[in-house]
């Protein structure tokens, strides 16, 4: 999704907005530009990671791979047939009168071309359709992971309905924030595995216990955190390919991060969580990936509150109910980062506009940073003018660092900390 101009009012925490005209153009739009098919087999080589420990590395259950495999094949053919969806739903929106204009390009020819809107609805439904099919080969009528790996399902459905009817009525921002909290209420019912958490090794000696049951206020963090990821997907925004793109990098260390628990554990049901991690995030990755072909500078479609909503949801699920909430919101830095620096305008504090969103050259095609605070401006202000691409990929390098500084985090406290 990029920076998107919007004539209703809308809310100041969207960095990016879309127009809905009132009248049927009279010539039909033009479709759509193709995938960029040659940005999906470069980002497809760094697979090879996650292959060489799926295989070689580790010594998992033959099982248990099987069922891995099945659900990256059953991914596979969900990307293929959102890339398939994408340019049939973008005329269907655009015949509604559903779309958008890059602000971004403002004054280029690029800035007056009609871009199809809230495109996100087709990666939450083969998504969802992925996962749903895929309980027929791993999971019985008696699986203890059954009722909360639906739940999961069903809030990821909750939230997506709710995006895509935030794109249509343009919902204020502060109902914005309690969207997720409704949506996440299906897998706060349903969740009954453990309300623990252990104490770091060195402060045992300090509060005398190992292990700490929270009780509800485990379940209350659960519901934050996914406000939290849904949220902070939202508006770390406004480039092209930025919100698909972080989704993209977050999902990839999420997966190898499952994939390297799966194979140290000796736990049958630790495994079991990290495997449940493992069936939705590689459909979210594969599905994702297919959007951002289209979606990748210059962008043919945006993908709207609908897509930021589900992926941050289906996030959150997945660091849930996998168990490793801690080692997700390290995976976050850049949106807490992002986060930290909105709260001022945010909380009112500072007057917050309606689009924080960088200055854009149309001579020189290059963006300048402006004092709003969000990550994008900060990178503008402290490492100087860029164009649109150039920028999202240092967001996108910035967020896979951060990920890397993660696994580094946890390889350096691995036996001491925890």
């Amino acid at each position: 999704m990029g920076a998107r101009k919007r004539l209703s009012s809308a809310e100041p925490l969207s960095s990016s907005s879309k127009v809905i005209a009132d009248t049927k153009p009279l010539l039909a739009d033009p479709p759509i530009a193709p995938p960029k098919w040659g940005l999906l087999l470069k980002l497809s080589l760094f697979s090879l990671p996650y292959l060489y420990l799926l295989f070689f590395h580790y010594p998992i259950e033959s099982g248990l791979r099987r069922s891995i495999l099945i659900n990256a094949g059953m991914s596979l053919a969900g990307s293929f047939l959102t890339v398939k969806m994408i340019p049939v739903a973008s005329r269907y929106v655009q015949k509604r009168n559903l779309f958008g204009y890059d602000i971004n390009k403002k004054g280029t020819p690029q800035g007056n071309v009609k871009v199809p809107e809230s495109l996100g609805i087709v990666v939450g439904i083969v998504f969802l359709v992925v996962a749903i099919l895929f309980q027929y080969f791993n999971f019985t009528a008696d699986s203890n992971w059954l009722v909360e790996y639906n739940a999961a399902l069903a809030c990821i459905c909750f939230m997506t309905l709710l995006g895509f009817v935030d794109d249509v009525l343009d919902v204020p921002w502060r109902v914005k924030l309690l969207l997720p909290s409704i949506a996440a209420l299906p897998l706060l019912m349903a969740y009954a595995g453990h309300t623990t958490i252990v104490i770091p090794k060195p402060l045992v000696p300090h509060v005398g216990i190992e292990i700490l049951d929270l009780g509800w206020i485990y379940k209350l963090y659960m519901g934050l955190l996914a406000v939290f990821c849904t949220n902070s997907i939202n508006i770390h925004a406004g480039l092209n390919g930025l919100e698909v793109g972080q989704t993209v990098v977050i999902s990839s260390a999420i997966l190898i991060h499952n994939i390297m628990q799966i194979g140290a554990s000796t736990d049958p049901e630790y495994k079991q969580a990290h495997a449940f991690s493992i069936y939705l995030v590689q459909p979210l990755l594969a599905t994702s990936l297919a959007l951002l072909s289209y979606n990748w500078y210059p962008s043919s479609v945006f993908v709207g509150d609908t897509y930021t909503y589900f992926a941050g949801m289906t996030m959150a699920v997945i660091g849930i109910l996998g168990h490793f909430s801690e080692t997700l919101l390290i995976f976050f830095l850049p949106q807490v980062l992002n986060f930290l620096l909105s709260l001022p305008q945010l909380s009112g504090y500072i007057p917050c506009p309606r689009h924080r969103l960088p200055r854009f050259d149309p001579q020189t095609g290059l963006l300048t940073g402006t004092n709003d605070g969000t990550l994008v401006n900060f990178f503008l202000r402290n490492f100087g003018r860029k164009s649109e691409k150039t920028l999202c990929i240092y967001l996108l390098a910035f967020q896979a660092i951060a990920c890397c500084f993660c696994f580094m985090l946890r390889y350096v406290l691995a036996g001491w900390y925890k």
